[in-house]
């Protein structure tokens, strides 16, 4: 669940250095294994077409670029994440997985790129939106530099309002995520995931701020009873 923290200062990585050691395996028991699973419905979204250049947001230790990567070989993935400590980890893993020269991770601000127009040929950022300052900068840089025609595809936890699960899924965000966040990261900062998501703007109302961004054919999909959101918009 990259970027599972209250909201961030742009370009602010010092949360995620403090919790970077610790971070893959936080994201295997605060989603309960299913975190993996909801990257691979990202990378379907992405429809890529190798040989192709996707960016990676909100990278953290770069388990979606991973996933691209070994999913597919002719592609080049640059991972951008303002964590100094979660990049090295990244870079790391990177090499170890044999894709050091196709994975290229680097520290930056999601709100401010420093990549040219149309410089991509898909754009995702897993769990890291919602960490965002300003929400709808982000979205106009992700637009900004994926090609026309080309999509964004953006995963976001959020606190399901509806079905025979969402009183459990409700209470497993509220109570306890903030817990074993804590209790596995040493770090009480993990009280306000559940806050952060409460805050996050409904899956309807967060459509049109990706319309509004420059961004058509936008459409959101739950997934796991809508604990998690996967949405899809394609670059003007």
């Amino acid at each position: 669940m990259d970027g599972t923290t209250k909201e961030l200062e742009g370009g602010d990585g010092e949360f995620f250095d403090a919790i970077a050691h610790r971070y893959d395996l936080l994201n295997r028991v605060l989603s309960m294994g299913l975190d993996g699973r909801w990257r691979r419905r990202a990378i379907e979204a992405l429809q890529i077409e190798s040989p192709a250049k996707i960016l990676d947001l909100a990278t953290g230790t770069a388990d979606l670029a991973l996933a691209i990567a070994d999913s597919y070989p002719d592609a080049e993935v640059v991972g951008v994440d303002p964590s100094r400590e979660m990049v090295a980890i990244g870079q790391q893993k990177a090499a170890d997985a044999g894709h050091g020269d196709r994975i290229d991770l680097q520290l930056g601000d999601g709100q401010a790129l420093g990549f040219d127009d149309d410089n991509f040929d898909g754009t995702a950022i897993a769990f890291g939106i919602r960490n965002f300052p300003d929400r709808l900068q982000g979205l106009r840089e992700m637009a900004r530099v994926t090609r026309p025609g080309k999509p964004v595809v953006i995963l976001e936890l959020s606190e399901p309002d509806r079905g025979v699960m969402s009183g459990m899924a409700r209470f497993y965000v509220h109570q306890c995520v903030p817990r074993i966040g804590s209790l596995l990261s040493g770090s009480k900062e993990y009280r306000y995931l559940q806050e952060s998501i409460a805050a996050f703007p409904s899956a309807e109302r967060f459509v049109e701020m990706m319309e509004d961004a420059g961004l058509r054919d936008v459409t959101a999909q739950p997934l796991t009873f809508g604990v998690v959101n996967l949405y899809r918009g394609i670059a003007e």
